[in-house]
């Protein structure tokens, strides 16, 4: 899909680091005219100031429904969405003290309800005019529970399986799904991380390789490929084998991000 006068929303997209802003970035050097969509504390409306005058900032959590329903109405009514990714989500650790059932509440709505919301009012949206295009932001830790971050890889596991599933399901009215999945890329969530994360790559890569993938009408846009070699084979092996050595991990220092 070539981008100019396109209209594309990416949701999460105001912090200054990270995938959503570096992509909302992306996709107006192309021409798109981008909606960012994303918390108070954020200031999407500052965000996409910064873009251009033909991009809009809207304060909304992704949680609320009925608000995320009607502030996306109103943009197709005023300009008919042709894409739109579903990115915002959230990050704890489990520091020394395991994982709270409040943190682990708050990141299955964020990460789980807030994309199905997302993604669910795109298609009603798109449906009718037989046309567009979702991403899912999904995450490497989807392919394997690891200790340091239970919540966070369920939360991405569910999104991706439900993206897949939801890809097929809508593609005889025209839509098109994909699901993305990253590695470690530099944003709010790695920035407190304090031990070595592998291939660790600077937001404007990703956002390219995610803009390649969705011009390709790729099922899974998954980087980097030798980190998912390794996250794959993880989940690959039996339990038994690969349970001791995912224990010995470091731990995402506690706090949410």
């Amino acid at each position: 899909m070539l981008l100019r006068d396109k209209v594309a929303v990416v949701t999460g997209a105001a912090s200054k680091a990270g995938i959503g802003r570096a992509t909302a970035r992306r996709f107006a050097q192309e021409g798109a005219r981008v909606a960012l969509l994303d918390l108070m504390e954020c200031d999407p409306v500052a965000a996409a100031r910064e873009l251009g005058p033909e991009h809009v900032g809207q304060v909304c959590d992704v949680r609320d429904r009925a608000a995320l329903d009607r502030w996306l109405a109103e943009l197709d009514r005023a300009h008919p969405l042709d894409l739109v990714i579903a990115n915002a989500g959230v990050s704890a650790g489990t520091g020394s003290f395991g994982e709270t059932a409040e943190q682990t509440r708050d990141i299955l709505t964020v990460n789980v309800d807030g994309v199905v919301n997302t993604a669910l009012a795109a298609i009603e949206l798109m449906r009718p005019r037989g046309r567009g295009q979702i991403a899912i932001m999904a995450s490497l830790a989807a392919f394997r529970g690891f200790p340091g971050a239970p919540a966070y890889c369920a939360s991405k596991a569910a999104v991706r399986v439900w993206g897949e599933a939801l890809r097929g399901m809508v593609h005889a009215q025209g839509l098109r799904v994909s699901v993305i999945c990253p590695g470690y890329v530099k944003s709010r969530m790695t920035a407190v991380n304090d031990f070595p994360m592998p291939f660790l790559m600077e937001a404007g890569k990703a956002a390219r390789i995610i803009r390649r993938g969705l011009a390709a009408d790729k099922a899974r846009i998954v980087f980097p490929r030798r980190l998912f070699a390794v996250v794959w084979l993880l989940a690959l092996l039996p339990p038994a084998w690969t349970d001791p050595l995912l224990r010995r991990l470091p731990e995402k220092p506690a706090g949410e991000s």
